[in-house]
């Protein structure tokens, strides 16, 4: 049975992925903050799927603790062959107005936890040959968005050097760029959802059933749905003021 570890994994576009990959025949490592909320996913998913499921409670931002979740990846005996780095936040507050320890909170997050992570469990799938790396950025890396889009620019530019980096040593390293997506990710960050075009909206299920499928056949970098595609696309072209349009606001 492979094994499957995915951060943020009680929540959103993470709840989705364990339990699209319990239906694939997964045995699951869920790692979130809150334990008793694992231990409840857990349960659900063993009693749905029938598939093992262990917990790992971590704060990926405490050093202590993303050590932990490090330690694991990194083991022979037990290899993961599926690292889903999918945590994330976001801050409704403007950059200049909110606390810089904020600000570093969302990197240490969506920066540095993802980076260490994958260099924690790239030794042992070179070593054996096999493995796959499924990074969860967002199309706001490819549009202005403050330091959230910059975090995610910089996951799909690491991403992409790492697919072409690994590849010929039996590693897929895949990256996911989706768009505004029904969630309670927007939820708790009290963001008005309602000052984004319902078009713009996306179904996790689709989400993860889209970006599993491309991490299977190798894509480097997954972009769910025609009209993000299409946004990418004009994003690189489009004066950065129009690009900036539908963004959330707080409620």
């Amino acid at each position: 049975m492979p094994i499957a570890l995915i951060t943020g994994a009680t929540a959103g576009l993470g709840a989705e992925f364990a339990r699209q990959l319990a239906e694939r025949g997964y045995a699951l490592i869920m790692v979130a903050r809150d334990l008793s909320r694992l231990e409840e996913s857990a349960e659900r998913l063993r009693t749905l799927s029938g598939t093992t499921v262990t917990v790992l409670a971590a704060d990926l931002t405490v050093p202590a603790e993303l050590a932990r979740v490090e330690e694991r990846l990194a083991a022979a005996d037990e290899p993961v062959d599926l690292l889903v780095n999918n945590a994330g936040l976001g801050l409704m507050a403007s950059f200049e107005a909110s606390a810089v320890s904020d600000q570093q909170h969302m990197i240490d997050l969506m920066v540095t936890a993802p980076m260490r992570l994958m260099h924690a469990v790239l030794p042992p799938m070179i070593a054996r040959g096999s493995g796959t790396i499924l990074n969860v950025a967002s199309v706001a890396g490819y549009t202005p968005r403050s330091t959230y889009g910059a975090a995610k620019a910089w996951l799909i530019s690491f991403s992409r050097w790492a697919s072409v980096h690994y590849r010929s040593q039996g590693v897929t390293v895949t990256v996911v760029a989706p768009g505004f997506v029904h969630t309670e990710f927007h939820d708790r960050m009290a963001a008005d959802k309602s000052s984004v075009p319902s078009w713009m909206w996306m179904d996790a299920k689709r989400v993860v059933r889209v970006a599993l499928a491309g991490a299977e056949r190798g894509a480097r970098v997954v972009v769910p749905g025609t009209r993000y595609k299409v946004l990418v696309a004009v994003s690189r072209v489009l004066p950065a003021s129009l690009v900036a349009k539908g963004s959330l606001r707080a409620r």
